[in-house]
């Protein structure tokens, strides 16, 4: 900010405003007529100049516009923008999404779709090692060789997943190993129903014949991701979509599709949860100070979320282009990650 005197730093906040409104640059002429003080073409030029020389803005084009640098964009996020107040609307909207009366489920999955509907971006919901406590089990068959798992939580949230059969299995069979599972796993989280197993291998080798064993242990192993300390995180997107608006060429696809695999891999989701347990409150990475997302040239904006016991669970946020609408997204994604934290469990 020393380095900007007033007819510096507006002309700064303007070309960045236009940025993040329009995305083009925005010229000198232009510029001069939006401007609240009276200065001529050539003199916004020369302050643009200036702002070059600070690496706060660049020009795309021989004679055209400027356009905000990442560091102009940091600069102008830390000194210039103003956290708007969330809108009675918004406010209204999520708390319609995302109620304690409300399965988990359909609460991350509208967290991240009303995120997503917010901003020009994608909307993301990252659940860490879930705590769900068993319910009920059930097999069911499909064909000779897979059945269907299904898990229901002690919320009422249920899980499917398609597992291989040991050769010959048959239906009672698939009942029995389910039986076992209700009477001596229910109430327990997964990384506890695991433990069980190992513990029960005996009793289970007892009670049951070989091939229902086998479906035990292969079921709670699915589930729990074969980790002792749970299922592995999730993550949860909506709006993918949107981020293909004003691609533009095979160079912004490949970024896209860099996006896309990042996404993809494991490993970046607890890289988005460093991330967000990096400092209290909503965390702003732009382009390249993001580096998950730095080839892309995306800009991730993320919180934390906590149980009731104050641990971080999980993260919300959105990712998208650089010119996201930071000032409306901020509050969104604070207000979304204190009442996924108010949800029970």
């Amino acid at each position: 900010m020393q380095g900007l005197d007033d007819r510096s730093s507006e002309v700064f906040r303007r070309i960045v405003e236009s940025y993040l409104g329009t995305g083009e640059p925005l010229g000198s002429r232009s510029l001069s007529r939006l401007l609240p003080m009276s200065l001529s073409p050539a003199s916004v030029r020369n302050v643009m100049s200036d702002l070059e020389e600070l690496g706060l803005i660049y020009a795309p084009h021989i004679s055209a516009g400027r356009l905000p640098t990442q560091q102009g964009l940091r600069f102008f996020v830390d000194a210039f923008m103003q956290i708007g107040s969330l809108s009675e609307d918004d406010r209204r909207e999520i708390d319609r999404q995302i109620r304690p009366d409300n399965p988990v489920e359909n609460a991350l999955t509208g967290a991240s779709q009303l995120l997503s509907s917010a901003s020009r971006g994608a909307g993301l919901v990252i659940t860490a090692k879930n705590d769900t406590q068993l319910k009920h089990v059930e097999f069911v068959r499909l064909s000779p060789e897979k059945a269907l798992a299904v898990l229901v939580g002690d919320r009422d949230e249920i899980e499917n997943r398609i597992i291989t059969l040991p050769a010959g299995t048959t239906s009672s069979q698939l009942v029995a190993a389910a039986n076992f599972i209700n009477a001596h796993m229910s109430g327990a989280t997964l990384g506890e129903a695991l433990e069980r197993v190992a513990k029960l291998k005996e009793t289970i080798r007892s009670e049951l014949d070989q091939l229902s064993s086998e479906l035990v242990e292969k079921g709670i192993a699915i589930w729990s991701g074969g980790s002792e300390e749970g299922r592995p995180a999730q993550l949860i997107v909506r709006g993918r979509s949107n981020l293909l608006n004003g691609v533009d060429g095979s160079e912004d696809l490949d970024r896209l599709r860099m996006l896309f695999d990042d996404l993809e891999k494991k490993e970046s989701l607890s890289d988005i949860l460093n991330l967000a347990e990096g400092g209290q409150g909503v965390r702003i990475y732009i382009g390249s100070e993001n580096t998950l997302f730095s080839l892309s040239g995306s800009s991730l904006i993320v919180a934390p979320y906590k149980n009731t016991e104050g641990r971080i669970i999980g993260a919300v946020g959105v990712i998208g282009p650089t010119r996201l609408n930071y000032s409306r997204i901020v509050p969104m994604v604070d207000y979304t990650a204190q009442l996924m934290s108010k949800l029970p469990g």
